[in-house]
């Protein structure tokens, strides 16, 4: 027995500011419910003041309370143990669906009549939100719009016939068992929340607001009043070219960082860049989101299970943990940054306050008093896994020798194979780009992903190609350099690279290339595997450690774990690959591109994730409470006591799955009353 329920609701508080904080004060006005497939009930509790006998009695024999966006109306129901509750949001999202009814209804064709769709938001908007300041009635009720109430009521059932109609064409694979357990176990997380430095937050912001101003006052200054402040990008760019003769297309963090870099360009030029740089920092608006989001000092629904697209890893809400900025200070000066930030003298200490806020945003999250935060991360947990998933056994075992204190470091036995030489021949500098193949190459990217990881790593890559362009294989600078020809032939990007630089890059990806023959034909074997998939319904296919199947309008591709990637309406077009999902850039639903590395992308991604996840619930039962996770790594608070320490959550997060019981897997981190990047 199923119990649906949707709610109307009424706060001050905007939305935006993150579910806790804005139920923390709503009211509920509506409560639209039903039974299985049974008649829609409206109950008005702005009349009625209390839910009906009978809604009571069906939240007590249901076996389900299903609601779309569920994270929202458990916490203003507050009814039935958590483990009743369902959520269609998250069940289509774990197929690799968007999570807007609204789209899913469009996606699936469920018939909605659009008119009456358009006007059910606009009484939403009426009903639901705080008048503009400027209207001599503050809030709309039945009282004073009594025929739109009556509207609104009529309108309010329509979501529970939309979230019924949905739920019977969504698939269940990724939504059920372990993986609704861990769902439910992401709820009590997301209850708990974490604690915050409120007094820090406000500190930050209040000593960014003057630093706005400064940086403003310094931009007009700087261009004798052309531009009011460094943030007006378009009037700043017109005043570039006006007074240096220089036409860019954009201020990107990228662009500014290379124009920096350019010694030939005026000093001045760079003095008002830098002041762009400071000013266009956007990630202190973090600050923000904690104090207007956090209640009772915690902050709490920062996560968004199986918010990351297709792989099914956890994304940010409101505050958005998943992408904080890499501290640019050490931990030492970020210490005392916020000793200085809460002591409104940040300005004394550093001469750049606004990368001191970026850089102590992490401190923002504490233990409370008598407790700390034990954190550990999976170490290169996706280089392990693509190496496992593709029986990449010398790699696996370099892994496991490393781990015991017997191997090479993994980035100079990268370089090292690619170029065949000694590990111990190999260079700091070489390591470095040891580490730059290790990430940019291993889902067959090339020349592009490797100039975008090494601008990360501030590695000046015709600088590298001087040095290394002795010690590169003949064999393989002469393909690299037929396939920069063909490149220019064709008229194909060079990324802006000389040729010197073009061919080093691709030598480095051909090397890699060479040194991981098996992680190479798992690219062409996945994609392969899954064209002849698409073309036979209803065949189980096997890939290596992949079970691939399309069923009807979906591709699957089954991981090791149990879960599935989930592909929808696949199709190929041209000999390639192509299904139904959101672009990245536009948002939009539309009809996307892969291929065999991002198909390997995708699935090793998935399964890091379920190591990350299978380990969750023992570290729970372990008494080490989980306040966040991040990306490969787990954050929890526990009694300042030295039973709870990182050995042991280490060990709990990499003792290998019962799926994969040969995974080399390895996990450090820290113990520490508030934060930090180790």
């Amino acid at each position: 027995m199923k119990l649906w329920i949707d709610t109307e609701t009424f706060s001050e508080t905007p939305i935006k500011h993150g579910t806790y904080r804005y139920t923390s004060d709503a009211e509920v006005m509506i409560v639209a419910w039903a039974v299985d497939d049974g008649p829609v009930h409206v109950e008005d509790l702005t009349e009625a003041r209390t839910l009906s006998a009978e809604f009571y009695a069906a939240a007590v024999r249901t076996d389900e309370i299903v609601a779309h966006n569920a994270m929202f109306d458990r916490n203003v129901m507050r009814i039935g143990p958590l483990e009743k509750w369902r959520c269609t949001m998250v069940k289509a999202m774990s197929h690799s669906l968007p999570g807007s009814l609204d789209k899913l209804c469009e996606i699936l064709g469920v018939a909605q009549d659009k008119a009456k769709h358009k006007e059910g938001k606009d009484l939403v908007r009426l009903f639901c939100m705080p008048r503009p300041k400027t209207s001599k009635i503050r809030r709309a009720t039945r009282e004073t719009h009594p025929a739109e109430w009556q509207r609104f009521l009529a309108y309010a059932g329509n979501d529970i016939e939309a979230m019924r109609a949905v739920d019977k064409k969504l698939p269940a694979w990724n939504y059920q068992g372990a993986e609704l357990a861990l769902w439910h176990l992401d709820q009590r997380i997301n209850d708990r929340g974490f604690a915050v430095d409120i007094d820090l937050a406000r500190s930050a912001t209040d000593a960014i607001d003057r630093e706005q101003m400064r940086l403003a006052q310094a931009a007009h200054a700087h261009t004798d009043g052309a531009v009011n402040a460094a943030t007006q990008r378009d009037t700043l760019l017109e005043y570039i070219l006006a007074q240096y003769n220089i036409a860019l297309d954009d201020l990107k963090g990228s662009t500014v960082d290379r124009l920096l870099a350019d010694d030939s360009l005026p000093v001045a030029f760079h003095d008002l860049l830098r002041i762009r740089q400071q000013a266009s920092t956007t990630s202190t608006s973090k600050y923000r989101a904690i104090i207007n989001g956090a209640t009772d000092g915690r902050l709490r629904g920062t996560l968004q299970f199986n918010g990351a697209g297709r792989t099914g890893r956890w994304a940010g809400r409101t505050f958005q943990p998943q992408n904080l900025p890499r501290p640019a200070l050490d931990n030492d000066e970020i210490d005392s940054g916020i000793v200085a930030i809460k002591n409104g003298v940040a300005d004394l200490i550093t001469d750049n306050v606004m990368k001191l806020c970026s850089s102590a945003i992490r401190g923002c999250i504490i233990a409370p008093p008598g407790r700390k935060l034990v954190v550990a991360d999976l170490s290169n947990i996706e280089g392990r896994m693509l190496a496992w998933l593709a029986g990449e056994e010398w790699k696996l075992h370099a892994f496991r020798d490393f781990d015991a204190g017997t191997g090479h470091d993994l980035y100079k036995l990268a370089y090292a194979k690619a170029f065949k030489i000694a590990p111990e021949a190999v260079t700091k500098d070489q390591r470095q780009v040891g580490k730059v193949m290790e990430l940019a190459l291993g889902y067959e990217g090339g020349v592009g992903a490797f100039l975008t990881f090494a601008a990360a790593y501030r590695i000046d890559l015709e600088a590298m190609a001087a040095t290394a362009r002795d010690t590169l294989p003949e064999d393989l600078r002469a393909k690299a350099a037929d396939f920069h020809a063909w490149t220019e032939k064709e008229k194909r990007s060079t990324f802006g690279l000389s040729r010197e630089a073009f061919i080093t890059c691709d030598v480095f990806k051909r090397g890699w290339r060479q040194g991981h023959p098996n992680v190479a034909s798992l690219w062409k074997e996945l994609e392969q595997t899954c064209i002849t998939a698409v073309e036979s319904p209803g065949m189980t296919l096997t890939c290596g450690r992949f079970k691939v199947r399309r069923d009807g309008a979906w591709l699957r591709v089954g991981l090791p774990s149990g879960r599935a990637l989930c592909y929808p309406m696949p199709r190929v077009d041209e000999g390639k690959l192509t299904y139904m999902g959101t672009n990245q850039y536009t948002r939009q639903w539309t009809r996307l591109k892969t291929y065999g590395g991002k198909l390997a992308e995708n699935a090793t991604q998935a399964a890091a994730r379920d190591v990350l996840a299978g380990s969750m619930h023992s570290i729970e039962a372990s008494g080490y409470a989980i306040v966040l996770t991040v990306h490969d790594e787990i954050i929890t608070e526990t009694p300042d006591e030295a039973a709870f320490n990182v050995p042991r959550l280490s060990e709990l997060m990499s003792t290998p799955p019962s799926w994969a019981p040969d995974l080399p897997l390895a996990a450090a981190g820290f113990d520490s009353p508030r934060y930090k990047k180790e």
